[in-house]
């Protein structure tokens, strides 16, 4: 039998913060050198897209009625990728035209949730460029 060998590059990188357009070029550049560097598989780390919500911590992210927290939630909604509207084409364009897979974390706003809530998501793009899966962390951690 013939071995059969699967070249995956793993990419830290940081994002755009809340920055989803600018976030999803560099993603894009990314998964473009990794086909270059002749990966088949491209993996991403947790809510790269858009980013993490670390303010959480460090401004008393429990006060659910101050006006600072809710300007920030807001924000990270807007920013938030919403699958259904589009927002993971780019990703799926150059997955396809490059023939390479991605795994890729992001925050997900939901449409069939309301489009309120966002999940920590994490989505699998095959060498086509179709998503294959979409898997929701359900329980939060403890500053989520």
């Amino acid at each position: 039998m013939p071995e059969t060998c699967l070249s995956v590059g793993l990419a830290q990188i940081s994002p755009v913060w809340l920055d989803r357009k600018a976030t999803t070029d560099k993603i894009v550049h990314w998964i473009e050198t990794a086909a270059q560097d002749g990966c088949d598989l491209v993996v991403f780390g947790e809510t790269l897209l858009p980013g993490y919500p670390f303010w959480v911590e460090r401004t008393d992210g429990a006060r659910f009625e101050s006006g600072i927290q809710k300007s920030l939630y807001a924000h990270y909604v807007t920013q938030a990728v919403s699958i259904e509207d589009g927002d993971l084409d780019k990703i799926c364009a150059v997955a396809q035209s490059k023939n390479i897979a991605v795994y890729l974390g992001i925050v997900e706003r939901a449409a069939n949730r309301g489009g309120h809530s966002v999940y920590c998501s994490m989505v699998y793009v095959d060498r086509q460029g179709v998503i294959g899966s979409v898997h929701r962390k359900l329980m939060p951690t403890h500053e989520e």
